[in-house]
């Protein structure tokens, strides 16, 4: 499970401008919560907080009963995506999935073996040595989220992660994703200001106005 407890943060510091004031969220494993809110709200700090990007001014992010306030971004074990992919140019799918393995030293040819597989489980497989700026839109998200589950994250972040996409495409990805999420049981937040969207994947949602959290359902 991960909290947010009592988040604060202003707005390039100044007391005057409160963007986060006392926020708490609580987040089970294998849900999906969404944050909806104008451009601008403190939707995105948010979850760089929970990430371990940003720092709250006051308040403390908690996993699992252990708080990770202080743990930096790759101790906690969360995946980031969001609306430009973030994918390598420079890399071919398969490599492009496997890097995080390769980063916790995992051995080249295991880590490329476990990301061929995971491409299997998103119909991906044939794409394996193609560069990612071939690729269609939903193809490179698809990748992305591949990525982003083979380290077996706790916990998946995901910043406006359809925004760029066309209409038909965001519909089938919504739907694929949210269960990607349950079948993985992680806890996840989903940033965006689409509330179709936010219907669609997340079971609870709330507003950020003002610094604050109000539930929408």
């Amino acid at each position: 499970m991960l909290e947010l407890r009592d988040i604060h943060k202003h707005w390039d510091d100044s007391p005057d401008w409160p963007l986060l004031a006392g926020v708490g969220l609580r987040v089970e494993a294998g849900e999906t919560v969404a944050l909806l809110g104008a451009s601008g709200s403190g939707k995105s700090t948010l979850l760089k907080i929970a990430a371990g990007l940003e720092a709250p001014e006051r308040g403390s992010v908690w996993f699992d009963g252990v708080d990770i306030t202080r743990q930096p971004p790759e101790r906690r074990r969360f995946a980031l995506m969001f609306q430009d992919f973030a994918l390598f140019p420079h890399l071919n799918v398969r490599d492009n999935v496997a890097f995080g393995l390769i980063e916790q030293r995992l051995g080249k040819r295991e880590a490329r073996e476990r990301a061929q597989a995971m491409l299997a489980r998103f119909g991906m497989a044939v794409h394996g040595d193609t560069r990612v700026w071939t690729l269609s839109g939903g193809e490179q998200q698809r990748v992305a989220l591949a990525r982003a589950l083979i380290t077996e994250p706790r916990a998946l972040l995901l910043d406006e992660p359809f925004s760029a996409l066309d209409a038909a495409l965001r519909e089938q990805l919504r739907s694929e994703f949210r269960d990607r999420i349950a079948e993985a049981g992680m806890a996840a937040i989903l940033v965006t200001h689409d509330e179709q969207e936010a219907r669609a994947m997340a079971r609870h949602a709330w507003a950020l106005r003002e610094g604050k959290l109000s539930a929408l359902w």
